[in-house]
């Protein structure tokens, strides 16, 4: 298999129209795509965000969005969030307003969280950014669907208590969170230090500092520590050092867990070897779908997809993105059904999209997406809509799947701590939290 490579120097230009133009009269439906394709995470941005350019176009070769195109434009922030926030400002009045930001990067999501308000402008953080804006009330802007890093943590606790025997197996259990020292990589913190306090496991927390190549004190530190699991809380290069880091020192890999960002092919494949039997979660399911077959059917074939030559199809990055454009597209169409069919519809009406999307198992297997992602609804207060994840395992050549179904850890205490750690912010911002009962 083949993978990201080679870039076009054009990427590194402001910004870079992709919709085909539409006629005069043809409406249309504008979305900025604030992507990463080079820098030190560039492996991972390119295969996603031209999974969601990927179902964006494949929506407009079917006539968009009940006669709606979809014009979008891609600004290049290297994940960097001077630049995400540059390309922001620049793109989010144009072509009448963007309709919903994507930006694929926590640190770019935060950066823009006091300026969605103002703009009037959702923001779709799929499986990244703040836990806590699952709490709709306080973030009226912000969809962190289908699960957050909390319920991600959570369901991972679960997944290592239903390998043990039960929850209260787990007590005197050690488990190593070997995290990226940033933001991102503390993110699990607050879910796993009160599983640790109340089910009585030792947690080992173990810091790598970005790129995170070198880690071998980090696991001689593991060696002697003898944990029964190790989850690895990271992402770019330093996944595939620890999985050859693990075979070095002889700890078992299918002990070690991986967050959904440490869980695709660039993690596994230049770790070659080592890589196999290493167990990750994941919000997207391994494995062929009839909206995977008709992207490559109606695209790939017709040589007009959009990844790179040297990138792969339906990748677990590739395919997360097209899940990005799934969920997009269908807060759209659910704001027409409500709006009126056939127009666009404004961002605060594509708001209302989002907070009342319910894709069931029905509307999974008409989009052919049926197990592809976690049944997802929404509402005023939840804008996560789901909380359940999968266990996937890499068995050399490809993942699959792991835990029986999506696993979902314990909602209400994650809820719990949404809502805690949202009237918190609420009250340093001076936000008044929407009532959800009266809007409705």
């Amino acid at each position: 298999m083949k993978y990201l490579s080679k870039l076009l120097p054009c990427l590194l230009s402001a910004s870079v129209m992709l919709a085909a133009p539409a006629s005069a009269d043809q409406p249309e439906q504008y979305i900025p795509i604030l992507s990463y394709r080079v820098g030190p995470f560039a492996a991972n941005g390119a295969s996603m965000f031209s999974g969601l350019i990927d179902y964006l176009n494949l929506v407009n070769s079917k006539g968009g969005i009940n006669g709606v195109q979809i014009a979008f434009e891609e600004c290049e922030t290297e994940y960097n969030t001077s630049r995400g926030v540059e390309c922001y400002e620049r793109l989010k009045d144009r072509n009448g307003g963007a309709s919903v930001i994507e930006t694929g990067s926590t640190g770019i999501a935060y950066a823009l969280l006091d300026r969605l308000p103002q703009d009037k402008r959702p923001m779709s953080t799929m499986g990244y950014g703040r836990a806590d804006a699952a709490d709709g009330r306080v973030f009226p802007w912000v969809y962190p669907l289908i699960s957050t890093y909390w319920s991600q943590a959570a369901a991972m606790v679960k997944y290592v208590a239903e390998q043990s025997g039960g929850m209260d197996k787990l007590k005197g259990m050690t488990i190593v969170d070997l995290y990226h020292d940033s933001a991102y990589g503390k993110e699990s913190f607050p879910v796993l230090d009160h599983y640790a306090k109340e089910l009585g496991f030792n947690l080992v927390k173990i810091a790598i500092s970005a790129p995170g190549i070198e880690q071998q004190a980090q696991w001689l530190q593991i060696r002697q520590a003898k944990p029964d699991y190790v989850i690895l809380w990271g992402f770019g290069v330093m996944n595939a050092a620890a999985l050859k880091a693990a075979a070095r020192v002889g700890y078992p890999r299918e002990k070690v867990i991986g967050s959904w960002w440490a869980g695709s092919e660039i993690d596994t494949v230049p770790a070659g070897d080592a890589a196999k039997g290493y167990l990750s979660m994941t919000f997207t399911a391994p494995g062929s779908f009839p909206v995977i077959e008709d992207i490559k059917k109606t695209l790939y074939d017709q040589g007009k997809g959009n990844l790179s030559r040297d990138a792969t199809f339906a990748s677990v990055s590739h395919v997360r993105g097209i899940v990005i454009g799934i969920l997009m597209t269908e807060a759209i169409r659910t704001a027409q059904e409500h709006y009126g069919k056939g127009k666009p519809v404004t961002s605060e009406q594509v708001r209302w999209g989002y907070e009342n999307l319910n894709l069931d198992e029905k509307r999974q297997s008409e989009i052919g997406a049926l197990g592809l992602f976690p049944p997802t609804k929404t509402s005023c207060a939840d804008h996560e809509g789901s909380g359940a994840s999968m266990v996937q395992e890499w068995d050399g050549t490809k993942f699959i799947p792991k835990s029986t179904g999506w696993v979902t850890g314990d909602r209400a205490f994650v809820r719990k701590l949404a809502e805690q750690s949202a009237a918190q912010y609420a009250a340093e911002k001076n936000i008044t939290a929407r009532d959800c009962e009266k809007e409705k």
